[in-house]
């Protein structure tokens, strides 16, 4: 089936990018890590978490636990109250340790590195496997959609879908895919910054001449 979009959408979407590389050069996650698995505790930590609390928790974490057989090897019970802060502690620890233990026994202790392979490793997502890839190995193969994107893309009406993939599979086919991996990097900033989901500062915002939901 054909998908549906307004003649100015992809226009509207290249706009944006264009724009908001302007507005925030060298874009990243604001994710503190120094090896793919920190980059992957890190953003499982961060669901439902800000990134500035994950950093928080992460500067210790990863003194403490320094290889991938220490989450591993880590008591659930202890690893829960070195995550408690971050929410949803009891999952995380769970998925963390038990995907320290796969990588460990079924990738030789490496983190894998392809959508398909990631999203085995449990409490991985697509959204996640997208973070690690773009940030951990430097392969861009989809568009990470947390929060921030979901309401953006809303709002600069881009997309009319609520499903996280969905949202992600209509950004796809908006944007170039050499530009996917920065996509999501922008589009948080912008969120964090100026387009916040209460009371969003349209006067300051790059877009606000063509953005549909702009409130001037």
């Amino acid at each position: 089936m054909s998908i549906y979009y307004p003649m100015d959408a992809k226009e509207t979407a290249r706009k944006t990018l264009a724009l908001l590389k302007k507005q925030y050069p060298g874009a990243s996650t604001a994710l503190k890590y120094s090896n793919v698995f920190e980059l992957l505790v890190a953003t499982i930590l961060s669901a439902r978490c800000t990134d500035k609390r994950v950093n928080l928790i992460t500067k210790s974490l990863f003194k403490k636990y320094r290889r991938i057989y220490d989450y591993a090897s880590a008591d659930i019970s202890e690893f829960e109250q070195d995550i408690r802060s971050t929410g949803f502690y009891k999952d995380k620890a769970k998925n963390i340790i038990a995907a320290a233990w796969m990588i460990t026994s079924d990738f030789n202790g490496k983190v894998p590195d392809t959508m398909e392979d990631l999203m085995k490793l449990p409490g991985v997502g697509r959204k996640t496997a997208n973070i690690v890839l773009t940030h951990g190995f430097g392969r861009i193969e989809g568009i990470a959609v947390d929060t921030h994107v979901q309401r953006l893309s809303k709002r600069l009406g881009l997309t009319k879908e609520t499903d996280p993939v969905k949202i992600e599979s209509d950004l796809m086919r908006l944007l170039p895919g050499k530009d996917w991996g920065i996509v999501s990097d922008l589009l948080i900033l912008h969120g964090r910054n100026v387009c916040m989901a209460k009371n969003p500062n349209c006067r300051a915002c790059v877009l606000n001449s063509f953005c549909p939901s702009s409130l001037l």
